[in-house]
């Protein structure tokens, strides 16, 4: 059975379990705001997961000295997406009907959000995508109770796409190294059709699909070695990234062909000095350390700062989609409440506060599109070394607003990137 189907019959049966709500017609302030937050705190995808909830614990703690939320003290309760979908349903529904939470954060992994968002219409529970970044939650249906307070998919792919059509637009070749598995096979799919619209005719030599948690990429390497290709894509993350560019530089293949990471910030402080200069980095938005013009660098710097001192580790965009979360929280929150003239917010008010919600991040401000869709910025630049930071960090950054690189919405994207044109990389986005 493909993954797809795992996936897609997890949804389903969630779907079918008995209908139940969260609501209440007029809830009493409660004692306590309890946020059920899924993320991996084991498995490989844990160094995403682990951060992520240290940033919620440290984020939650400045709120709560701060006086909570509407004068209510926050409580998360995290959950492991380790062990799996089918586990992470039950989990979904523990937390709404055993524990009471009042929002749920989910998830990282995209396969996690396809199955637990239909949980989120059926019991009417206020659920915050966090991180996760397919596109087909939005483009497929029609979910009252679920918002996602980042970007997706198909900006985080197109801004590195439009950064190398700008700044190496006479590539001819190209190959891509994705893990097999539903994220690197949909980035590439996203990719190769924008990539088709804007220059067609450029010749992909090689699609490479390792296997899940591959720890040696030699005979990948040996044979994009001997086919040279201009550009080398790889939408890989994590420990398989990390390793997959030590044994790229090592071989020198990183001085034949340029790579494109366009989710490689998490990977650079791990990588260190073994990261070579010169080829295209991404961030999964905006938030990267050394952000030109943020728009707030003092509460950039203070955030920055303080998961450092605390967890003795640079925070990584995880921990700053985390902070999204609970800023867009705090600001739904705030909204409904004072909607209803001070009063608490039932469940259904809460939701409605989200949809059109616009919230400030260090570095941006984000709005939640009436589908339910995040927009955020995406910043993009070369790889390079400053003596602030013991691990690459961009150069050369370019900005993308993201209204621009987002399909609209009720458009699916893949039939919205095959209307782009030549010349879309020029007006796109800007230098900073």
């Amino acid at each position: 059975m493909s993954r797809r189907s795992v996936i897609a019959g997890a949804a389903t049966s969630g779907s079918l379990l008995m209908a139940g709500s969260g609501a209440e017609a007029q809830p009493a302030k409660p004692a306590e705001l309890k946020i059920g937050i899924t993320t991996f705190l084991s498995g490989p995808a844990s160094v995403f997961g682990v951060p992520a909830k240290q940033a919620a614990e440290m984020l939650t703690d400045q709120i709560n000295a701060a006086g909570g939320i509407g004068g209510v003290p926050i409580r998360p309760i995290f959950v492991d997406e380790g062990p799996g979908t089918e586990h992470l349903v039950g989990e979904f529904r523990r937390l709404v009907q055993s524990e009471g939470v009042h929002v749920v954060f989910a998830s990282i992994s995209s396969g996690s959000c396809l199955a637990c968002t239909p949980l989120s219409d059926e019991l009417r529970k206020t659920t915050v995508l966090w991180d996760c970044g397919t596109q087909r939650i939005f483009e497929e249906g029609n979910h009252p109770y679920a918002f996602r307070t980042q970007g997706y998919g198909t900006p985080e792919v197109l801004a590195p796409l439009l950064y190398l059509l700008k700044h190496k637009p006479d590539f001819r070749s190209i190959a891509v190294i994705n893990q097999d598995y539903a994220w690197g096979r949909d980035s590439w799919e996203l990719w190769k059709t924008a990539m088709d619209a804007m220059k067609p005719g450029v010749r992909v030599v090689a699609e490479l699909f390792p296997r899940f948690n591959s720890t040696d990429f030699s005979t990948e390497i040996t044979r994009l070695l001997a086919l040279r290709p201009d550009v080398i894509l790889s939408t890989s993350w994590g420990g398989e990234l990390v390793t997959l560019v030590r044994q790229a530089s090592e071989r020198r293949l990183m001085e034949r062909s340029l790579m494109v990471l366009p989710v490689a910030e998490a990977s650079m402080p791990s990588l260190g000095r073994n990261m070579p200069a010169g080829h295209i980095i991404g961030s999964r938005g905006d938030h990267w350390i050394n952000h030109p013009r943020p728009r707030d660098k003092a509460s950039l710097d203070r955030f920055t700062a303080a998961y450092q001192a605390r967890f003795n580790q640079p925070s990584i965009y995880p921990c700053h989609h985390m902070a999204q979360a609970l800023s867009a929280l705090q600001a739904a929150y705030n909204k409904a409440i004072a909607a209803k003239g001070g009063a608490w917010p039932n469940d259904q008010e809460l939701a409605a506060a989200f949809r059109g919600l616009t919230f400030d991040t260090p570095t941006a401000t984000i709005t939640i599109r009436e589908d339910g869709q995040g927009l955020e910025d995406q910043i993009v630049g070369l790889s390079s070394f400053n003596p602030a930071y013991p691990y690459a960090v961009p150069e050369k950054m370019m900005l993308y607003p993201a209204a621009g690189i987002s399909a609209p919405v009720g458009q699916k994207s893949v039939d919205w990137l095959k209307t782009l044109r030549a010349g879309m990389e020029n007006t796109a986005g800007s230098a900073i």
